[in-house]
């Protein structure tokens, strides 16, 4: 057998952890470990160096190597927690606490600073360009029914995807309530109810009577006129909010904007504007991380009294009252 093709101690380690983890993270997170651990240990490989365990000096290396291949920063923050995590998970010590790996980190986030892209929110405004842009065809009453529930419930791709008729309540006043048993904050599998307007609630009983549908995942891909499949990739979720948009005449810099986290993202600006509060919000989206949240809505346009459109800005800056409260409100 070639050489290159025998497995390292450290690919024989990485599965090991990998098949035992499985079942207990979310499958893209276990994705993402095993991509990012397969590049460091590829680049190991090449510098004659221990990827499992690593030393700091060798993580350091490998993040200036990698920053002159153009990723983003958010993109070199999460290969550095892959490497840490897989660490941890092998009971291994994590060499990403050592100063030189932090060093090396400061000098990235100079080089390329800190500011993640941010998918452009679908707010009521677009959604309804959108929506009247859907056909009239089981493509379309599919489509509505996902701009609709993605609108209600700020819910990311992977979790509306995995929604199950099983799990759907039809409840009076023509709104439902779906059973959501699992979220990327909620690996233990806790469950939390997610609740849909009547107009929503309306556009997805027209798209699973017409399916039909009676059991299984929602949401499902439409091939030709009416051919259902049995599932929707979450992936291919931002391909039906980019076709939609060229249709309803979006710029096509407005279309590359957009992805599957945009309804995500607009559904919280909308939230915003009508009054809700950050804590109101993360629970709604299932968020734990308020700085994550408030990049979201920090473009949210909100009307002022004399009806003028401001941008809302600094929006972690706290702003006194004339009561000597403090607002999150910044203009």
């Amino acid at each position: 057998m070639d050489f290159d093709m025998k497995p390292t101690n450290d690919r024989r380690r990485l599965t090991q952890t990998m098949e035992n983890i499985e079942g207990a993270y979310a499958p893209n997170t276990i994705r993402a470990y095993r991509v990012d651990m397969e590049e460091f240990i590829a680049y190991c490989e090449t510098h004659d160096a221990l990827a499992l365990p690593a030393s700091p000096e060798t993580v350091a290396a490998f993040l200036v190597s990698v920053i002159g291949t153009g990723p983003k920063s958010a993109t070199i923050r999460r290969k550095v927690s892959s490497i840490s995590a897989i660490h941890r998970l092998s009971n291994l010590p994590d060499p990403t606490t050592h100063s030189e790996v932090r060093i090396a980190m400061r000098k990235m986030y100079r080089q390329l600073g800190r500011n993640a892209e941010q998918a452009y929110g679908i707010t009521l405004p677009l959604l309804e360009k959108l929506l009247a842009a859907t056909s009239d065809d089981l493509r379309g009453k599919r489509d509505r029914a996902l701009l609709l529930m993605a609108h209600d419930t700020l819910r990311r791709q992977s979790e509306l995807a995995s929604l199950r008729m099983e799990d759907l309540e039809c409840l009076s006043g023509n709104g439902a309530s779906v059973l959501l048993r699992r979220s990327k904050t909620d690996q233990d599998g806790t469950g939390k109810w997610l609740h849909f307007s009547e107009r929503t609630s309306l556009a997805l009983q027209d798209w699973v009577a017409s399916a039909p549908i009676t059991e299984g995942l929602i949401l499902r891909g439409v091939m030709g006129c009416a051919k259902v499949t049995g599932q929707l990739g979450d992936g291919q979720i931002s391909r039906i909010y980019k076709r939609l948009a060229r249709r309803a005449g979006l710029s096509e810099l407005t279309i590359k904007a957009i992805s599957g986290h945009s309804l995500r993202v607009g559904g919280a600006q909308d939230l915003l504007l009508q009054g809700a509060s950050l804590p109101q919000i993360m629970v709604k989206g299932g968020w734990c991380k308020t700085d994550t949240v408030m990049r979201y809505v920090e473009r949210a346009q909100f009307r002022t009294q004399n009806g003028s459109q401001r941008a809302l800005i600094g929006i972690g800056a706290k702003r006194a009252t004339s009561s000597g409260r403090s607002s999150l409100l910044t203009t």
